[in-house]
């Protein structure tokens, strides 16, 4: 974690930026899983190089199953303010469109992109991201 995000003082719990193209998919599932896990001891951003017009309406009934719901979420432009102000960005298909600053962690997960993707495939893809959330919140130190 990063010690002031240009303040001077250490933040109270560290920031996750999750970025992806859309915003309508991988990124959403990876915001909405984090905030179910972290129950507020990280703050969750999320965002896209081209934000898409909706959240996938398949990642929307996938997340619903597990009871998380997704209806307040919009698709977001992907910033360097959003970035600036992260400890952690993790990027998931936004490749060089991520701006990159000093002093944030980066990580770039692999996911594949559910846009038209059976259920069976979103489920996976869905399941694939609550690992790696959960085990990025081990590394955080958050417990969940």
């Amino acid at each position: 974690m990063t010690t002031d995000r240009g303040t001077g003082t250490t933040p109270a719990h560290p920031v996750v930026l999750y970025a992806c193209i859309h915003n309508a998919g991988r990124s959403v599932a990876a915001k909405r899983l984090t905030e179910w896990y972290a129950k507020g001891a990280v703050t969750v951003v999320s965002a896209g190089s081209e934000p898409g017009r909706a959240v996938n309406p398949m990642i929307a009934a996938v997340l619903a199953d597990r009871g998380i719901d997704v209806d307040a979420e919009t698709p977001t432009l992907l910033t360097g303010e959003l970035v600036r102000g992260a400890d952690v960005v993790v990027t998931m298909g936004c490749g060089e469109t991520c701006p990159v600053f000093p002093g944030r962690r980066y990580l770039d997960w692999e996911v594949e992109d559910p846009a038209g993707q059976a259920r069976d495939v979103v489920e996976r893809i869905v399941d694939d991201i609550d690992a790696r959330v959960r085990r990025l919140l081990g590394e955080l130190g958050v417990t969940h």
